[in-house]
């Protein structure tokens, strides 16, 4: 079943695991064009994400090593398929967070 939801409201909000515990929050959308229609790929959770997106690419990865950013606090790639936005304003995960992809900060 297609569900609609606009991603403005999606960003920034805190997306918590099975546990119910906060792993960050969604700070960019990924969507892919297929048959005229988009469709999210991926969400990208975490500081490395929003430092990335404020600071540019390379200055956002120089400031993370300075700050010796933990590989774990540097974020995660959610699929589409990860995510359960039944209440898009709390959404959570549906697979447990060691199932995510880690966001390289190296």
């Amino acid at each position: 079943m297609a569900r609609e939801v606009y991603a403005d409201l999606l960003l920034n909000r805190r997306v918590r695991a099975l546990n119910g515990r906060v792993i960050g929050r969604i700070e960019e959308i990924k969507a892919e064009e297929s048959r005229g229609a988009w469709h999210v790929s991926e969400y990208l959770i975490g500081s490395f994400v929003l430092l990335e997106r404020l600071a540019g690419h390379p200055l956002g990865r120089s400031v993370l090593r300075f700050f010796r950013l933990r590989r774990k606090d540097g974020g995660y790639r959610v699929r589409w398929d990860q995510m359960d936005l039944s209440d898009p304003m709390k959404p959570k995960l549906t697979c447990s967070v060691d199932d995510l992809q880690l966001i390289d900060t190296q």
